[in-house]
């Protein structure tokens, strides 16, 4: 139940006084004085008129939970929410800034716009009008430093995705005996290992072949490595273009997700197999009663592309441990994920009561309960998880040391989207080595997309 007390609109007066104890303890935020007008020090907040726009890009099924996961919000504060889907978000976002029709809050599914709206100066800072510290508290630790421009965060998360999920078929896995707790990358090429020869099967499930998007899931596998082999100190460096992206690092990265996939019978279909398999059908013959291959490292999206009889199933046909840290690489278990962030460019009152509730423990409820929704918060009730296998994809992420953005999605589009993809392909497919793929990349990134600010201060 939300509670009227906490959620009730609240006045120019009680807001100001929030806003100034706020960013007196934000020591997080050191620049928080070096802004514009949106959201500026010492300013007082607009009194809000009752009614708040939104503009996201949930569509279908995903908005009518996230507009019923607002509903009691509304009754109790008496604000009026207006969502806008537009699946064309990331672009129509840009649009309508640039005309000066913005909406009083963006629901950004990639780090990349938020930033480049902050360096414009179209965005409130958090700490301007939320208490930062607070949400930071129960936040995933790291998740808040994805929307950090010159020493400021500009969204705040109102959702997770976690990607560091390896998937296997129960109950032929179990009855294989098969450990489901390596602790490290070595120990799970040993379960791979064990999987070829007492099974006599490919160890390994992937497919990447996406269309137009192909070789997304292989910039996955780096982003792993990265932070695995390195940790999230370098691999901030690189998806920020603080390292040249053909650092050798990053070219370790490449060849160590190489000498997994490319190995003799560890991938079912083999290395051209990958790029042929569509990445939605790539863990299906697990699922077969022989199954053609046992594991799958994959993002918690994964189960909308299972079959209906496991997904109506789920707790009994899936297990699922988190992808393991490196052995003398990184001293902890790092998440790769990803996630959406609530960003403000209106600074009122009413504005403030949404932000902070979007991004509370207390979002999300009915849309956690019908599916489909991780709150990025370790204090969420994980009661509200529709299965015990929902309920551990969020532990992975709440237990996790550090938590990572997918990087592609920060990287300027020409790489993220662009070169990074068709690169991995290229590599993929044997046309080019890892330090070839690393070079091209490197050499097309673009000089005016360089990001060498942002994320600074972490």
């Amino acid at each position: 139940m939300v509670a009227t007390t906490r959620w009730r609109r609240a006045t120019v007066p009680a807001l100001a006084t929030a806003v100034g104890l706020t960013l007196t303890g934000c020591l997080q935020n050191p620049d928080a004085g070096s802004v514009g007008a949106v959201g500026a020090v010492g300013a007082e907040p607009e009194e809000g008129d009752g009614s708040v726009s939104i503009l996201g890009a949930f569509g279908g099924a995903e908005e009518e939970l996230f507009n019923a996961s607002l509903q009691e919000f509304q009754e109790e504060t008496g604000i009026t929410i207006d969502y806008v889907s537009d699946q064309d978000f990331t672009n129509t976002i840009q649009v309508r800034v640039d005309a000066g029709d913005k909406p009083d809050i963006g629901l950004f599914p990639q780090p990349g716009g938020v930033l480049n709206l902050a360096e414009r100066g179209e965005l409130v800072p958090v700490d301007a009008m939320l208490d930062y510290d607070e949400i930071d508290r129960t936040l995933v630790n790291g998740f808040l430093d994805s929307a950090r421009f010159d020493g400021r965060v500009y969204a705040a998360p109102m959702r997770m995705a976690v990607k560091s999920i390896v998937w296997y078929p129960k109950g032929p896995y179990e009855e294989g005996g098969w450990s489901t707790e390596p602790a490290n990358l070595d120990e799970l090429d040993q379960v791979a290992d064990q999987i070829r020869t007492d099974a006599d099967t490919p160890p390994w499930c992937i497919g990447w072949q996406s269309d137009q998007a192909t070789g997304w899931v292989g910039t996955d596998w780096v982003e792993e490595y990265m932070l695995r082999l390195h940790g999230p100190d370098v691999y901030d460096d690189w998806i920020y273009h603080r390292i040249p992206f053909n650092d050798e690092r990053v070219v370790e990265a490449i060849e160590t997700y190489g000498d997994l996939a490319n190995e003799d019978g560890n991938v079912l279909g083999g290395s051209r197999g990958i790029l042929n398999t569509p990445f939605a059908e790539a863990m299906n013959p697990a699922f077969n009663d022989d199954p053609g291959c046992y594991l799958m490292r994959q993002g918690n999206f994964a189960t909308t592309f299972f079959p209906e009889d496991v997904q109506e199933n789920l707790d009994e046909e899936v297990g699922i441990f988190v992808f393991p840290p490196a052995e003398g690489g990184f001293d902890g278990q790092p998440i790769l994920g990803g996630g959406d962030l609530a960003a403000a460019f209106t600074y009122d009152t009413d504005v403030a009561a949404v932000m902070e509730f979007l991004s509370s423990d207390e979002f999300g409820g009915p849309w956690a309960e019908a599916g489909g929704w991780l709150s990025p918060h370790t204090s969420f009730d994980t009661s509200l998880y529709p299965d015990e296998v929902t309920r551990q994809i969020a532990e992975f992420g709440y237990g996790s040391d550090v938590f990572r953005y997918d990087g592609s999605d920060v990287m300027p589009r020409e790489v993220g989207s662009g070169s990074f993809w068709t690169g991995m392909v290229e590599f993929q497919s044997g046309a080019k080595t890892a330090q070839e793929v690393a070079d091209d990349i490197e050499a097309g990134w673009p000089e005016s997309a360089d990001a060498s600010e942002e994320g600074e201060d972490q």
